[in-house]
């Protein structure tokens, strides 16, 4: 059973119109559908409701690879460019053009962290990116919300290394886009914070709720023998205690969306950690919990990607655990160097892991690719 909250979601982020937008702008609220089991509050900003016009065109920039500035072939780059949809919106290991998973900007930088997948960002409040930098609590208002990833990857040199005055220039030549732009917000004018939040508006549409485990919680299916085995350690302390930070039972996000230091090292040289953020020494070497959804497409797993299979990550969360003196309080087997699962306690767990996979979020045509941009170039 499903709960649609098409008016009350579009109340609740307020029908505020943006500020260059006519009286007689009218666009169409889109009906958001919860699933019966996922939390009724989402993060929507009061100046971004979500729109039918603004998702269709935070899709197509979501795609487009002139979102670099650039025309040129060999500079075209998107959001789509590294988050694809068939690995959870994710880069995924087998990545043409970044091999072993590992993004690199036009530059040839590396992104200073892995990549965190595109599931259900519109129930994240806790900030955005593995350190939380991009949050309501960030004191700059350039580092608030979803909407500012966009001009963030416009600029950064180990993304587009591009230049938001030449996008806002290349989109506003480009034939069809100003129109979609007034149909979205009122206004031809191209901006950087529109562009912003038609692509957060598109993101928050990426919803995966159909998962396995989720028809098994609808009472659709039943889980074999080796899956109920590896819940019950999942949401054990004496098992595998996974749920302390990756939730479970009453939190279908598989996420807190909180930060923790899991014992990967005992010496921590990584500038960006979450420390970084709050400059709190206790957040030395803690990193966002990000979502067990989809986690079978979403290698190379953790902040810096040193895992590639999720044998690698339960062994590491088995015997591998390091102390170090800022680890979390929520790992309470470090001093045995992790949870000492047997093997076939292993295997039970990530038999269930895997029945968080979820194949239509990755082939649900509404998320994908679309066939040609509004000027007609078909990819």
């Amino acid at each position: 059973m499903f709960v649609c909250l098409s008016f009350l979601a579009f109340a609740i982020a307020g029908c505020k119109k943006t500020e260059d937008a006519p009286d007689d702008w009218h666009p169409t609220p889109y009906q958001i559908t919860v699933p019966s089991h996922f939390p009724d509050e989402m993060n929507i900003p009061s100046d971004n409701p979500m729109t039918v016009e603004g998702i269709a065109l935070g899709r197509y920039l979501f795609y487009d690879g002139r979102m670099s500035g650039r025309t040129d072939p060999d500079s075209l780059m998107s959001c789509a460019t590294c988050h694809l949809q068939s690995h959870a919106f994710e880069c995924g290991l087998n990545n043409p053009a970044f091999p072993g998973g590992r993004p690199h900007g036009l530059t040839g930088i590396p992104t200073p962290h892995s990549m965190m997948p595109l599931i259900n960002m519109v129930w994240v409040d806790s900030g955005y990116l593995w350190n939380g930098k991009v949050s309501k609590y960030n004191p700059s208002p350039h580092y608030r919300n979803l909407e500012d990833l966009t001009w963030m990857s416009v600029l950064a040199p180990h993304e587009m290394n591009g230049d938001t005055n030449r996008v806002k220039a290349l989109f506003q030549s480009i034939n069809g886009y100003p129109e979609l732009f007034e149909k979205a917000f009122g206004s031809k004018v191209i901006t950087m914070k529109n562009m912003g939040r038609a692509i957060a508006q598109f993101i928050r549409t990426l919803i995966s709720s159909d998962s396995r485990f989720d028809r098994f919680l609808r009472g659709e299916v039943a889980l074999t023998t080796s899956e109920r085995t590896g819940y019950v350690l999942f949401m054990t302390e004496l098992g595998a205690d996974c749920f302390h930070c990756h939730g479970g039972e009453g939190n279908p996000l598989f996420t807190t969306h909180f930060f923790y230091n899991n014992g990967k090292d005992s010496v921590f040289t990584d500038p960006s950690d979450r420390a970084s953020v709050t400059g709190d020494p206790v957040d030395v070497g803690a990193y966002k919990a990000p979502t067990l959804r989809n986690i079978a497409f979403t290698a190379p797993y953790m902040h810096d990607g040193r895992f590639t299979t999720l044998d690698e990550v339960i062994n590491f969360y088995s015997e591998r655990v390091i102390w170090s003196p800022t680890i979390s309080p929520l790992m309470h087997h470090v001093r045995d160097h992790g949870v000492r699962l047997t093997l076939m306690e292993k295997l039970a767990l990530k038999d269930f892991l895997y029945t968080l996979s979820d194949s239509s979020f990755l082939t649900n045509p509404a998320f994908s690719q679309p066939a040609a941009f509004p000027d007609g170039i078909a990819h």
